[in-house]
């Protein structure tokens, strides 16, 4: 999918340079919804953590996500928020992560679930 989108940008971008045109502005990426009940059991417990608030067992736990690749849809920084999801076997924190987006820490407005370190996201739905 990545691969996919850098084709579509360099084929917009040559295209720009070749005819002069303008390339279109990329639109909000879509992402395909995941039901709750379809995460993972240790990405449902971050889930609920998030909801409450917490605690949250590593310390970079609701630390502020860039979003530098824009595989999310555009917000000012700050908006959205990592959170780690338990990798059994792991000796790390693993690939697995939920980044939630609002301003209200424990009631966010959306949550994505990434299950390769933000290569790909899920939109969590209930």
């Amino acid at each position: 999918m990545r691969g996919l989108r850098n084709l579509v940008l360099l084929a917009a971008l040559v295209l720009s340079v070749v005819c002069g045109a303008t390339a279109p502005a990329l639109a909000a990426p879509f992402i395909a919804p995941l039901p709750l009940l379809q995460l993972p059991a240790e990405a449902r417990t971050t889930y609920q953590l998030i909801q409450s608030g917490g605690p949250f067992p590593y310390i970079k736990d609701g630390m502020v996500f860039a979003n530098r690749e824009r595989y999310l849809p555009n917000q000012a920084r700050g908006f959205y928020r990592e959170y780690t999801v338990v990798t059994p076997g792991s000796r790390d924190r693993g690939a697995r992560r939920i980044i939630c987006g609002g301003y209200k820490t424990s009631k966010p407005d959306v949550c994505y679930y990434t299950a390769d370190h933000y290569s790909t996201f899920r939109r969590i739905v209930k």
